[in-house]
């Protein structure tokens, strides 16, 4: 039986994924579910991936409707990339830690602060944040971005400390960091880790750059939620600890069900605090209204949108000049055109 929603209305009785199978035709949605999404919302979902990528296949489809199950600035990118269509958020409450710490006037202010600097900006951020960027970069494609960037020129990384800290360590870039952090990722336990690790001594960690750098210094594998999972899919040994958001690990089941997967700790010993609480805003039956009534809708001002599209174009041109793409390759020929199931 299902639960009521919440918003008053009950909907036990209702068999959702019917209904949102039949919503999906009537409107000619794609759904689009971030692998932080609950399992069942994935296995639901036209596509599931890496928030960028997600969007650039819902772009290259011909459907009308793109339903967003992650957080709010997924569903804004989206709408960027694709204006003609409808953009639907399941709970426009879905936020994120490092876009409610990078408030727009605050960074507008610190950019004027700083004439000389250009601002790299982790594409977990808002419309209005990225529309005052220089370049969006995502976790698969910073390091790629900065290496083309002069030495000389001055840089704002922001808002995730961590993900700047990472790249500055790794590339020698001396960064000016904005101080915003993912709340899922902060809550990882060094101290839980290394008992972990020394109740598996053979298992290698996949951690994810938005963790801080006492998580990184275990790492054996330090990428995206995409590289993570390709990671888990090429190692030889069977078990893996995973230091991202748990929701990722129901991907790897279904990849490489004959491999052990664990999460990495929180500071209570288990993982529970490392799940998103805005990714879990999203529910079935949030989704179901979502399409039924094509609301919470994403709507953007167009001169806004068109500012923040120039920095997610030039992450794309800069992305396209280097080697291995990551999360910014192409649109693989199978995706284009009508709305199709699998990812």
């Amino acid at each position: 039986m299902n639960a009521p929603t919440g918003n008053g209305e009950d909907l036990r009785g209702l068999d959702l994924r019917a209904e949102i199978e039949r919503l999906r035709k009537e409107r000619n949605a794609v759904i689009l579910a971030h692998y932080y999404q609950k399992p069942e919302i994935q296995d639901i979902a036209d596509f599931v991936g890496d928030s960028l990528d997600l969007s650039r296949k819902a772009a290259a489809t011909d459907a009308d409707v793109i339903a967003f199950c992650g957080v709010r600035f997924m569903a804004e990118t989206a709408k960027v990339l694709s204006p003609e269509k409808i953009v639907v958020l399941p709970d426009m409450d879905a936020g994120c830690s490092l876009e409610d710490s990078c408030p727009p006037e605050q960074f507008a202010e610190f950019r004027r602060q700083h004439p000389d600097h250009i601002a790299l900006t982790y594409i977990n951020c808002s419309v209005e944040v990225k529309a005052l960027s220089d370049v969006i970069v995502t976790s698969s494609s910073a390091e790629k971005i900065l290496t083309q960037i002069p030495e000389s020129q001055k840089i704002i990384f922001g808002p995730d400390k961590h993900l700047g800290g990472y790249l500055a360590r790794k590339t020698g870039r001396d960064m000016l960091l904005w101080p915003g952090v993912c709340i899922v990722h902060e809550a990882f336990s060094e101290t839980e880790l290394l008992k972990l690790k020394a109740q598996h001594p053979d298992a290698p960690v996949a951690a994810h750059p938005e963790c801080p750098a006492y998580i990184i210094d275990h790492a054996d594998y330090v990428g995206s939620t995409s590289g993570i999972l390709q990671y888990a899919k090429d190692m030889t040994g069977d078990t893996l600890i995973v230091a991202t958001e748990p929701h990722i690990i129901h991907q790897m089941e279904k990849a490489v069900p004959e491999k052990n997967f664990i999460g990495a700790p929180g500071a209570d010993g288990n993982c529970n605090c490392n799940i998103c609480p805005y990714m879990a805003l999203n529910t079935m039956e949030k989704l179901y209204l979502a399409l039924r009534d094509l609301e919470p809708r994403i709507e953007i001002e167009e001169e806004l949108r068109l500012k923040a599209k120039k920095s997610l174009d030039k992450m794309l041109e800069m992305a396209s000049a280097t080697v291995g793409q990551g999360d910014l390759g192409p649109v693989p020929e199978n995706d284009m055109g009508p709305v199709m199931k699998g990812d």
